[in-house]
């Protein structure tokens, strides 16, 4: 149980990244197309506001479809408005790390300003500082990385069926999302605004954005299994022994 506890969040930890895109987009006046919970074929939907909400078949994360009708089209929004909505999503993130820890020093110190909003912002700002810290160090040793199936594991034997715990656990997987979202590497969030921003300064630059964001989810992919393949060796290794 305490496993589909894990996947829950995690998939819920997706979606308010993307919820964080919607909100961003609709500020902006970005139109939307489609806002989907999960993937794949859809399973229920309503409109609302010219934007398909859709609840989809494979309940893990979500999306969010611009209305548009090529890279062309965007590129063509101001540059400020593109800047919001690629922030939109790693800021959701943080906040709901903001709250993960709030609702924690309450529950250990009672109702104060101090433990609503002091000690959460100090602890949020540091542990993104020490997550952005510790990029290098993870990618020179790549044996220490972990994937979906690794969280998954080491979510389940710390969290068990603690609230503090949890939230705890959620807190570090919101800031984890959003450091690496902020990435200046294409099709990351960081990426795009790095791209924006050159284009703005140097337009030929967005002949680059194709090979680089091919590039990207390349190298995304081939990261993704060989954490698995990580992940799984640890497993069966400590199942073995």
């Amino acid at each position: 149980m305490s496993y589909l506890l894990i996947v829950g969040v995690l998939s819920l930890l997706i979606l308010i990244h993307e919820a964080g895109h919607l909100l961003a987009a609709k500020w902006m006046g970005i139109p939307i197309a489609r806002f989907s919970v999960g993937f794949g074929p859809r399973v229920w939907s309503f409109l609302a506001g010219g934007t398909e909400y859709r609840l989809s078949m494979i309940p893990c994360g979500g999306y969010v479809l611009p209305e548009i009708s090529d890279l062309k089209e965007f590129e063509k929004l101001p540059l400020g408005k593109r800047v919001v909505f690629a922030l939109g999503g790693p800021l959701a993130n943080f906040l709901a790390a903001f709250i993960c820890l709030s609702a924690i020093h309450v529950a250990g110190h009672g109702l104060s300003l101090t433990a609503l909003v002091v000690a959460p912002l100090v602890e949020t700002w540091q542990t993104t500082v020490a997550m952005v810290a510790s990029i290098p160090v993870l990618f020179s040793n790549p044996g220490q990385l972990s994937g979906l199936v690794g969280i998954v594991a080491i979510g389940q034997e710390h969290v068990g069926f603690s609230a503090i715990r949890l939230l705890q656990f959620s807190m570090f997987l919101n800031i984890n999302l959003a450091v690496l979202n902020l990435l200046p590497v294409l099709p990351l969030d960081g990426g795009r605004l790095v791209m924006g921003t050159l284009q703005r300064l140097f337009p030929p630059a967005r002949r680059l954005e194709f090979p680089l964001t091919l590039a990207g989810w390349v190298a995304l992919l081939g990261l993704m299994g060989y954490t698995t393949f990580q992940d799984i060796s640890r497993l069966v290794l400590a199942a073995v022994v």
